[in-house]
């Protein structure tokens, strides 16, 4: 069995390696940004990625459509210091075949990787209580939830504090296509500025 971890952060790789280790036999290779994880994804076969959200230049959400495209029958698992409310849902519609927060998982996490590696879906006892309420009382989704899967990518890189070149060069998108999904998101979510968008992001807990 292969599995790629992808984190930015050495200590969290090794945590998550040796969780897996003690219950798996599994080969391990680690990433530490979006760069290497689509290098890696790209090269031979992959039983498990983790992947993490928050990385340098792109994210985690805004590759996990190149990973479907490298390892299409590949289970994806996110692992991020989000609450799940905020991203779960955005991941699982991208491709991601589950969600675990880091708060979590020391608990979660190999019942997750059990779950996605047998052609199952994860995500916590809590997201699926929150789902549920949601359908019990009939609540709409809010304006964020309007958002394309890029123009999320690039709200989340403005509450950042990124330039409009910073995004474009991470994303790999001309500077005029950024103020395009910058003149999209003031409009969608009746927003007038860069800071109402920063204050808006810390608000819905994306920043």
């Amino acid at each position: 069995m292969r599995i790629l971890i992808s984190d930015d952060h050495a200590v969290v790789r090794k945590g998550i390696r040796q969780i897996l280790a003690e219950s798996l036999n599994a080969e391990f290779a680690e990433a530490a940004d979006s760069r290497e994880t689509i290098e890696l994804s790209s090269k031979g076969h992959w039983d498990l990625i983790l992947i993490d959200i928050n990385m340098p230049g792109r994210s985690g959400l805004d590759v996990l459509g190149d990973l479907k495209a490298y390892c299409p029958d590949t289970p994806i698992l996110v692992v991020s210091m989000h609450e799940e409310e905020q991203f779960a849902p955005r991941v699982l519609q991208a491709g991601a075949a589950g969600y675990i927060n880091k708060s979590s998982m020391s608990k979660e996490l190999i019942k997750a990787v059990k779950k996605v590696l047998a052609g199952g879906s994860y995500v916590s006892e809590k997201f699926a209580e929150y789902l549920a309420k949601a359908l019990r009382s009939g609540t709409s989704p809010g304006s964020r939830e309007t958002l394309s899967a890029r123009e999320f990518e690039v709200l989340r890189m403005i509450a950042a504090g990124k330039s409009g070149k910073e995004i474009a060069h991470d994303l790999s998108l001309s500077f005029k296509t950024i103020s395009t999904y910058r003149t999209r998101l003031l409009h969608k979510l009746d927003i007038r500025s860069n800071a109402e968008l920063g204050e808006y992001a810390a608000r819905e807990g994306l920043a």
